[in-house]
């Protein structure tokens, strides 16, 4: 797997490879939680009993049952009339006006005949019309009376008396009875009051009884009128003041066996949970979901400093364990209804996290524990929960970061299973919090199964990290810290190989092991990484040990007598010899990477200079090592800490000043040589290296008391 994922990143190129790789775990997320999303249809009709007790999935308005309410409650608002008493001053006001034209025709008409007696006095027909024109102008004003002519002629023939007295009394009778509100429904009412009270009036004459009647109906008029506005008002307020009616989520719609009516159908219409109702909604959210997850690991492994390579082998784990989880839920859901307890707290809650811990780093397994939690939620969703089961995922978040937090310092897989019995203890208190919290009164058997599935999810946790890690390891050429130290056991086949056949390089490599460890760790490099890796370096030195001044116990040097070309090639070749029996072991990548590029392209300085002694014309390059460089900041500083050990121990009486300037003129020559151009060693981290290196050499070659012979 590991040759064919290569073959891909090769073939398609890092963005290509990245984009495909994010494209089709969305797509494989999307089809294992499409049918968690979609809502639970019923194909049913009108007036057919119901195969199943339905209730309602979400809670949502019923429109209908809302309007009804509404309707309801602005019909109980009783209207809002305004009482004006202007209105009854103004009818009375107008009546007198009626009275007093009359009177002023009238008394124009006398005003005539006294000033000319032989002047005849003004036909009535005249003072008729006279009185027309004066009544016009309250015609005008939308208030007059209309009289006929008949009508008009009785007024005026009236004594002046009878009229100021029929005026004084019918204004005083719209008056009082003006005084109270009348409403337009009560208008015929008060009309008829008047008008009995007028003609229980004994003083008022017969012929002008019709007359007065007329004019007092006319003086009643309505005085308490609607306000619509301030009745539109309180209708609105009303209809806002009821709260919508809600169809919720958990209610029961219909029974098993009960007739489906047109109100059942109605709320299962609304609910959207007949096969004839299809929303993309759902669809949509579950896109948005996976994009966001998506976009959240992208993100993470874009700002991650390391290789293509590296990033790449990081997103595909991530992506593998991801997966790998969301298959286990559904299988998990799958069954979960044939049971009365939520089986869903058997899932290994930190099992992604741990592996991703242990493949990749901590920053993605938090990310991944994050993620899977939330996933959880979608997948076990059970009963009418709409979105999450909060549950479930707060569950498998903190167990997951239960795991992480605790595996930090697990360097061997019999760590895991303490890591794991952490989880269990974190799993326990969760579901003692939930059980607790649902105020439900449970069994002994129910408690048991509990408490058996935080057990049971804490310990495969752990069983399964132990087992899914040699997988990963193999399948994509990663290695984890267990990993190492495993390679580390000194009864590892190679180690013993180094250890029988080449003791001086053994003693060298640990030497060197301790060096590169401790600068590593203090630039926040892998240590662990540097100091296995170490212990085989040299293992290319195993073919030919002889050759090599740390195992010639003879004191002895073979190359005294062999021309410095064949010298140079035994000497070079033990990088390249040392890669090939490490890829014939299956090694992991990034120890073989470190046999064959701790001494980078360096040139091999006592050689060359011995052959342009001789008289030779030599070439540089071809005294310098085949490379690559070194690629990352844990080779660089093996092959600083490999050239330090080497110069500090040929020294006779190495001292603290010595150390220093040795070291300083290694990194030196190795920075000018451009050997560190290809990995990300910054010159601040290189003066920490150099500084953590005098530190440990000075304890190392400290000076000793001479004890008496």
């Amino acid at each position: 797997m590991n040759s064919w994922f290569k073959q891909m990143q090769s073939l398609v190129g890092y963005r290509t490879f990245t984009y495909l790789t994010i494209v089709v775990t969305g797509l494989l997320l999307f089809l294992l939680l499409i049918n968690d999303v979609r809502p639970e249809k019923y194909d049913i009709k009108q007036f057919a009993l119901s195969q199943d007790t339905i209730r309602s999935v979400k809670t949502v308005e019923d429109p209908v049952k809302t309007e009804e309410e509404r309707v309801r409650a602005a019909s109980e608002v009783t209207s809002v009339y305004q009482f004006s008493e202007e209105i009854g001053k103004n009818r009375a006001a107008i009546v007198t006006s009626v009275f007093d034209y009359v009177l002023e025709v009238k008394s124009e008409s006398q005003k005539t005949s006294e000033l000319d007696p032989d002047e005849e006095k003004v036909p009535i027909d005249e003072q008729v019309n006279m009185l027309k024109k004066n009544l016009l102008v309250l015609e005008k004003e939308g208030e007059g009376i209309r009289f006929s002519d008949d009508a008009l002629t009785t007024l005026l023939l009236a004594e002046e008396s009878i009229l100021t007295n029929l005026r004084d009394s019918i204004t005083t009778s719209i008056r009082d009875i003006m005084s109270k509100p009348i409403r337009s429904e009560e208008v015929a009412s008060a009309k008829n009051e008047i008008e009995k009270r007028i003609r229980s009036n004994s003083s008022i004459p017969e012929n002008i009884l019709p007359t007065a009647v007329l004019i007092g109906r006319y003086g009643i008029n309505e005085n308490e009128t609607l306000n619509e506005e301030l009745t539109e008002a309180r209708i609105a307020q009303a209809r806002e003041s009821i709260e919508p009616t809600k169809i919720l989520q958990g209610q029961v719609i219909v029974q098993e066996g009960q007739v489906i009516d047109r109100e059942v159908y109605r709320q299962l219409e609304v609910i959207g949970m007949l096969t004839n109702q299809s929303s993309l909604k759902p669809i949509f959210g579950l896109i948005l979901f996976i994009t966001l997850c998506m976009w959240l690991v992208y993100m993470q492994m874009a700002k991650w400093k390391s290789n293509k390579e590296e990033r790449q082998s990081a997103l595909l784990v991530v992506m593998l364990v991801f997966i790998l989880s969301v298959v286990g839920m559904k299988l998990i859901s799958l069954v979960s209804d044939n049971f009365d307890v939520t089986i869903a707290f058997l899932f290994p809650t930190a099992l992604a996290p741990m592996l991703v811990r242990s493949l990749i780093n901590e920053r993605f397994a938090i990310l991944t524990a994050f993620l899977t939690a939330a996933v959880a939620g979608l997948v076990f969703q059970g009963g009418y929960s709409v979105v999450l089961q909060m549950e479930i995922t707060l569950y498998i978040l903190f167990g997951g970061l239960a795991g992480l937090y605790v595996i930090q310092g697990a360097e061997k897989r019999s760590h895991l299973l303490q890591t794991s019995m952490s989880v269990v203890g974190v799993n326990i208190v969760f579901i003692a919090f939930y059980l607790l919290m649902t105020q439900t009164d449970y069994g002994v058997s129910e408690l048991l199964f509990y408490g058996i599935a935080a057990v049971t999810s804490g310990l495969l946790s752990g069983a399964l990290t132990i087992g899914l890690l040699p997988f990963f390891e193999s399948a994509f050429g990663l290695i984890s810290a267990m990993k190492l130290i495993e390679l580390s056991n000194p009864n590892h086949p190679l180690l013993k190989k180094i250890l029988t056949e080449t003791p001086g390089t053994y003693h060298h490599s640990v030497m060197v092991a301790n060096l590169a460890d401790a600068a590593c760790e203090s630039i926040g490099a892998d240590g662990l990484l540097a100091r296995v890796g170490c212990y085989y370096h040299d293992i290319g030195k195993t073919k030919r040990p002889g050759f090599f001044i740390e195992n010639q116990m003879s004191h002895t040097n073979p190359h005294d007598s062999l021309p410095p070309e064949t010298s140079r090639d035994i000497i070079l070749a033990h990088g390249s010899d040392g890669a090939k029996l490490l890829q014939k072991y299956k090694m992991p990548k990034e120890i073989i990477d470190i046999a064959q590029q701790h001494h980078g392209t360096t040139l091999l300085k006592y050689f060359y200079h011995k052959a342009k002694e001789d008289g030779k014309l030599v070439k540089e390059e071809e005294y310098r090592y085949a490379g690559p460089k070194p690629q990352k900041k844990e080779t660089a500083i093996i092959a600083i800490a490999d050239s330090v050990e080497a110069a500090v121990r040929s020294m006779k009486q190495p001292t603290a000043d010595k150390i220093k300037e040795t070291v300083m003129s290694i990194i030196k020559d190795k920075l000018h040589d451009g050997q560190f151009d290809e990995c990300d060693l910054t010159l601040k981290e290189l003066k920490t290296v150099e500084r953590v290196l005098c530190e440990t050499l000075n304890g190392i070659f400290h000076s000793r008391i001479e004890y008496p012979q």
